[in-house]
């Protein structure tokens, strides 16, 4: 018999699959690797789920709502639009899936920037399609004439873009969209925390598609829901690929919470916020350069006590805080990431236990 491995089709085995960032199994880390939200979620999540499950946990027999339908109502109220431009997924990844399931193949391309968020490519390679990659410099400029001239059907733009945190203008998207003749995806993970976003542009272009999580705002990263807001004829496409029950009871129970209390997420982005520019100043004003973050992480180029940066010393930093059980994310395989940390946003105490751990690092690097 066959290897089992050998089996799948050709393309899989020359997948990479997407690296998450590191996960610790034992107390002590400051862990400020994955973008998580450092507080807890609105009370009325953990209070709607007890509520859900019940004392006999007799509702996780029968199946969710297929469709989400209560959770699209809510979503769709949220950002004044109709059910109809809302379809939710297992978090944005899934929805990611799915239009890449609809609108990429080895003849027609999916385009996306470059760097980005890294499951792009990923997901590519899993539909044995083909990438149409567009790269940035450093500038973070958005490429407006190469986007306009990609023969992609569907293009993905992350926006604030990660990992650098770089905002795009509302009217630049505009200007993308006026251009672009296929279907603009505009990967909105971390525009709760942005000065503009692209919601607003739906109701003028229907080649539009804003994706949102509430894993990172929301925090609700275990929970895993994200969704899409386009026009109906989009959402109409990606629900004929999703599966029948994308989303558990318990995760739409929980989002619905979630998105019923805004005024507590209010607050504990604005404390996200107040944080992460309180660091990009301080960073900066040690002559490390920072992009100026709309998302609640950091992207910066670290110095050594000689002045010195580069990719060995931004491995040099990673190692180090690592030692000391502190986890922020290196990307090592891009020229323009390879320099930088990417460092997300905690609590105060832990920016502090940060920011201590590498001030002992400069005086010995």
């Amino acid at each position: 018999m066959s290897a089992p491995s050998s089996l799948a089709l050709p393309h899989i085995a020359k997948l990479h699959a997407y690296t998450p960032g590191l996960q610790p199994n034992e107390p002590g880390w400051v862990k400020l690797n994955t973008n998580e939200c450092p507080y807890p979620p609105s009370p009325r999540v953990a209070e709607a789920i007890r509520n859900e499950v019940g004392a006999a946990g007799e509702s996780l027999r029968l199946y969710p709502n297929p469709k989400s339908t209560p959770l699209r109502r809510a979503v769709a109220e949220l950002h004044g639009l109709r059910e109809e431009n809302v379809c939710v997924g297992n978090g944005s990844d899934d929805i990611l899936n799915l239009l890449v399931r609809c609108y990429c193949t080895q003849t027609v391309p999916l385009g996306f920037t470059m760097p980005s968020y890294s499951l792009y490519p990923v997901l590519v390679e899993i539909q044995d399609g083909r990438s149409s990659v567009i790269e940035f410099d450093r500038s973070m400029k958005l490429p407006l004439g190469h986007i306009a001239g990609s023969a992609a059907s569907a293009f993905f733009l992350t926006s604030p873009n990660a990992p650098t945190g770089a905002g795009f203008r509302q009217a630049e998207i505009e200007e993308a969209l006026k251009i672009f003749k296929g279907i603009l995806v505009v990967d909105e993970a971390y525009a709760p925390f942005a000065q503009e976003d692209a919601v607003p542009l739906l109701a003028r272009y229907p080649n539009l598609v804003v994706v949102r999580t509430l894993s990172k705002a929301y925090a609700l990263a275990g929970i895993r829901i994200g969704y899409a807001l386009a026009h109906p004829e989009i959402i109409d496409v990606l629900d004929r690929v999703r599966d029948s029950y994308n989303t558990s009871r318990l995760s739409q129970t929980a989002a619905l919470a979630a998105i019923g209390d805004q005024a507590y997420y209010a607050d504990v982005i604005e404390k996200v916020k107040t944080t992460r520019d309180r660091c990009v100043k301080l960073w900066s004003g040690q002559g490390w350069f920072t992009y100026p973050s709309q998302a609640n992480f950091i992207f910066t180029e670290p110095r050594n006590a000689r002045d010195g940066s580069g990719p060995a010393v931004a491995k040099g930093t990673y190692d180090c805080l690592c030692a000391h059980k502190v986890l922020v994310r290196y990307f090592p395989s891009h020229a323009l990431t390879a320099p930088f940390l990417r460092i997300s946003v905690g609590t105060d105490d832990e920016m502090l236990v940060l920011n201590q751990t590498l001030e002992a690092w400069r005086k010995i690097a």
